[in-house]
């Protein structure tokens, strides 16, 4: 989307909108939201009679709203706040109203996107960020094909007498870590919470496929269906995890999706699965074999290339990078292989038809905009560079030695995209000198007078 386009939401969009409100004539509330950089939902509640403002436009926040910091302030020095008189831009509507069922009320939801006040694109919002990435990659000629894959812990409402979250468990007796992955009982145990999250995500059209038990106690997975609309992917998984934490309140539970929310339990990661499709649908990294095509193996040098300067992004937390551990399913070198899940980028066995590049990397903390448009600007850089990644590994990635590791600290994760000229060249270079701004103020935060405990009740929200 060029910059100086005027948006508008597509006659599709309104005419389902507009369709569910006749569908619902005792509706009482309307939210209507954008995501901020760290993926939190701001907007507000409007009764339901205010529904045709809010689709055509009516709906004003500051330009500032979708940059806050994980404590919902504003950035110091910001160009959105003072600067500019801290001016209001408009929301416009990018996916039809749909029930939000988790409420006592009759309340749907309206997600949308922050604009500037003409309906030009605001660099600040991140959806525009994964816009102008895939915009670039269909320029080469390809759409991305994506689906994500969600960890999370369901917890207990409070916390136990020394103030930690509590996993369900189908008991009542003190918990012991243990490795619960693939246990048919943990979902038989909470079955009505998974089936009231099922009957949510088709009431909100969000494709929801297999759920699992993980690898401890009170952690879920659940996968959603690929599509080859890379920004459609990404607002379903940050409705998705909202969906979660709705559903979850009203059964008395919390989720969560921390990257690492227990010192001594498996942290929460976002696989992600991309493939490429050409202008007439064909996947090109699918040449009839297990290895796949030099397009393929092109994507992948491209996301190695570029995956530290990324990690700002992948781990977006202090709390990120405690999941980066040895034997954990987390990776922490550069390296790929067929059907190996201790490497970074893996490629999944299985048909031809469908070989694709899984990204391990990233946590469930994350903006999925943000990733998405990480991971596709690694493969634009492949692509226009014909780069060549080394040799797959094979065997237990952990105990390989490499000089090619990712950044394990935030501050030097930071430092790199920073510095990195690939954002200035991807993303809009006012966008990436927000996201400094606002994550340093984070980190000066914590170390001034913020203790770990209360950082981490904030990253809940996540």
């Amino acid at each position: 989307m060029a910059a100086q386009e005027q948006y508008e939401p597509s006659q599709e969009l309104l005419a389902a909108s507009e369709a569910f409100l006749e569908a619902h004539p005792k509706l009482k509330w309307i939210e209507g939201f954008a995501f901020d950089i760290n993926g939190i939902p701001r907007g507000k509640w409007l009764p339901a009679d205010s529904a045709h403002k809010l689709l055509g436009g009516g709906l004003q926040m500051p330009r500032s709203a979708v940059s806050l910091d994980i404590w919902g302030r504003d950035i110091e020095d910001s160009p959105l706040v003072f600067a500019s008189g801290d001016s209001d831009g408009i929301c416009m509507p990018v996916s039809p109203i749909t029930m939000a069922p988790w409420h006592r009320e009759q309340t749907a939801q309206l997600h949308m996107q922050l604009f500037e006040a003409d309906g030009t694109v605001l660099f600040a919002d991140p959806r525009s960020q994964l816009q102008k990435v895939v915009a670039r990659l269909e320029r080469l000629g390809y759409k991305a094909v994506c689906a994500t894959e969600l960890e999370f812990y369901l917890l207990k409402e409070g916390a136990d007498e020394l103030g930690h979250p509590r996993p369900v468990s189908d008991n009542d007796s003190d918990l012991v870590p243990s490795t619960d992955v693939y246990d048919l009982s943990e979902l038989d145990s909470q079955r009505h919470f998974f089936a009231d999250v099922r009957a949510a995500c088709e009431a909100q059209d969000i494709p929801a496929d297999s759920i699992i038990s993980e690898y401890s106690p009170g952690q879920f997975e659940i996968n959603l269906l690929h599509c080859n609309d890379p920004v459609k992917v990404a607002d379903q998984t940050l409705l998705f995890k909202r969906l979660l934490k709705g559903v979850a309140r009203s059964h008395g539970l919390r989720v969560s999706t921390m990257a690492k929310l227990f010192g001594d339990l498996a942290g929460n990661g976002m696989h992600v699965h991309l493939s490429l499709e050409d202008k007439d649908g064909n996947n090109v990294f699918d040449d009839g074999s297990e290895e796949g095509t030099d397009l393929l193996r092109q994507a992948v040098a491209g996301m190695m290339a570029t995956a530290n300067d990324s990690m700002a992004i992948f781990a977006p937390h202090s709390n990120s990078y405690r999941r980066f551990q040895e034997s954990s399913h987390a990776p922490l070198n550069l390296c790929w292989g067929y059907d190996n899940r201790t490497v970074t980028f893996r490629i999944p066995a299985g048909d031809s038809n469908a070989r694709r590049i899984e990204h391990r990397i990233a946590g469930a903390d994350v903006n999925a905009y943000l990733v998405l448009a990480a991971i596709l600007a690694g493969v634009c850089h492949g692509l226009e560079n014909r780069l060549q990644p080394p040799e797959p590994v094979e065997g237990d990635a952990y105990q390989m030695e490499s000089e090619h590791q990712l950044i394990n600290t935030w501050s030097g994760a930071l430092d790199q995209f920073e510095e990195s000229k690939l954002w200035k060249e991807y993303f809009d270079p006012e966008f990436v000198d927000l996201f400094v701004m606002l994550k340093r103020q984070e980190q000066a935060e914590i170390a001034s007078r913020v203790t770990d405990v209360e950082y981490e009740s904030y990253l809940q929200r996540v």
